[in-house]
């Protein structure tokens, strides 16, 4: 499911859909009286662990592993699949701070209202993003001769 960069961006792009699916659910369900989201919730959760299980097998545990079971080549990707995660999640809270602070600015809307689901948000995309980036950074296996 893995093998080449395509399937590994497929499978990542999945990844991020249930992960926005299972969001919705979640601040439809705690901010609302319905239930039905709760349903939809654990429906998307099996799909979304299933997806997280093959982008751990392409980085074959590269952000599981201690660092003593990691070679010198592999704390160094390791390393930079950190560091990049990090600065686009900088940005992306950057974004939320300023979006969120836009919509109470210039629009109706409550800003106590946007601060939990766009933290909550912010979380998720900063625990899931060294996942994602070290999925779309790791190499294709080489060819067999």
């Amino acid at each position: 499911m893995y093998a080449t960069a395509t399937r590994r961006r497929v499978v990542i792009g999945a990844q991020l859909l249930l992960t926005a699916a299972g969001f919705a659910a979640w601040a439809t369900t705690i901010f609302s009286d319905a239930r039905w989201p709760l349903f939809a919730m654990l429906a998307v959760l099996p799909l979304w662990v299933v997806a997280t299980g093959v982008i751990n097998g392409a980085t074959r545990g590269l952000l599981e592993l201690r660092g003593r079971m990691l070679d010198e080549r592999q704390v160094a990707e390791r390393d930079r699949v950190h560091a990049v995660a990090h600065r686009i999640t900088g940005v992306l809270l950057l974004l939320a701070a300023v979006g969120a602070g836009a919509a109470g600015w210039f629009g109706d809307v409550r800003v106590e209202g946007l601060v939990s689901p766009v933290l909550f948000a912010v979380l998720a995309v900063h625990l899931l993003m060294p996942l994602w980036v070290a999925g779309l950074r790791i190499q294709d296996d080489p060819a067999e001769d």
